[in-house]
């Protein structure tokens, strides 16, 4: 789907009934310009019949983590072996659960499959996802068992120091759970996996959807590891310098060794490749491209929800049909977004918002 395409269908999704010269008029282009785009539109089954009804029966299915985030932060400079005066916040959050938020945000029909206890955070976690839109049908509530939780102590910066994660739970999102929803699943458009799955339940996810577009979620190091012996069967993966080492076996120190890793795991069967930089923005890679992407300005209140949105922006990106050198400009500026709120969500994140500071990217 080219960019103007995407800008006619936002314009019909909010108005169904909305005519051709209106939509013109709003775009300053040509009357037979939106008929021509229209017909492709239609062409591509996004729009079906008269009076320009959506096909809403796509969907994305997003497979991980949900828990509740206990995150702490220093008044000024943290300090280690010592206690520092600060703020604690709660929140839901969770890699999968999280970036089902900013997918379905992003006007995207989703779904989570995770599991939660039956306590007060697993009942607000389901209630949160609700509040965002998501299809909660297939969390599963698991007795006797608490949801998972996640600790991180920020740094002045914002940045993260250091977080332990607490997943026990995640042992029941197991075989027989995927395939209690396998017809769901099967229905998918995208599936986005998370390295919280036990390695034994994301090589039996990988496999027995291996026609899907699989995107990948590394995580963190050594979770990253889960994922090395399936690489090949995803489409699009999004690791950091560290998670690429880890599952490639390359140091990475230089835009030389992003392309080596990269290549080899292009030789493995993935199309797309995202590396995170941090501060130095992402390296991208498909077989016939390589750059490196990173925002002028950044106004940073907290960064720990930066992938999850980035992430949300790739499957934004691949779900409309856009070229992946447009799709990585829209993950970037999905994280800037995110990156505005203090909390690990921007509850006002919008295409419009990412579509503001994609004038803010370069390549270098």
């Amino acid at each position: 789907m080219t960019n103007r395409e995407l800008e006619i269908l936002n314009i019909i999704k909010k108005n169904p009934l909305v005519s051709q010269n209106e939509i013109a008029q709003m775009l300053n282009i040509t009357r037979s310009s939106v008929a021509v785009h229209i017909a492709n539109l239609t062409k591509k089954g996004i729009i079906k019949g008269r009076g320009y009804l959506i096909e809403e029966s796509r969907y994305v299915s997003v497979i991980g983590g949900a828990n509740v985030d206990i995150v702490g932060f220093p008044n000024g400079s943290l300090r280690k072996n010592d206690s520092n005066p600060g703020k604690v916040e709660l929140s839901v959050g969770g890699v999968a659960r999280n970036i089902a938020e900013n997918i379905s945000r992003l006007g995207i029909n989703t779904k989570l499959f995770t599991v939660v206890g039956d306590d007060m955070y697993g009942g607000k976690i389901i209630d949160e996802c609700k509040l965002a839109k998501i299809d909660t049908s297939y969390i599963k509530i698991i007795p006797n068992e608490s949801s998972g939780t996640y600790l991180a102590i920020l740094d002045e910066n914002m940045d993260m120091d250091v977080a332990i994660s607490s997943m026990d739970i995640l042992k029941h999102l197991n075989e027989n759970y995927l395939n209690e929803n396998s017809l769901t699943l099967q229905g998918s458009d995208i599936i986005v996996l998370d390295t919280n799955l036990e390695k034994e339940t994301l090589e039996y996810t990988v496999k027995n959807y291996k026609d899907k577009k699989l995107f990948l979620d590394t995580v963190s190091y050594s979770k990253a590891l889960r994922a090395k012996d399936v690489l090949g069967y995803f489409h699009t993966i999004k690791p950091n310098r560290l998670e690429v080492e880890a599952i490639t076996g390359i140091k990475v120190n230089s835009y030389e060794d992003l392309i080596t890793a990269s290549s080899k795991i292009h030789s493995l069967g993935v199309e797309n490749i995202v590396i995170s930089l941090g501060e130095d923005g992402a390296f991208y890679s498909t077989r016939d491209h390589q750059a490196r992407l990173k925002a002028k300005k950044v106004n940073i209140k907290n960064a720990t929800g930066a992938g999850d949105a980035f992430q949300a922006g790739l499957v934004f990106g691949e779900y409309n049909m856009l070229p992946f050198e447009e799709s990585i400009k829209y993950a970037m500026a999905a994280s800037l977004v995110a990156m505005e709120s203090e909390d690990t969500i921007n509850k006002s994140i919008s295409l419009e918002k990412i579509e503001e500071y994609i004038n803010e990217l370069e390549e270098y």
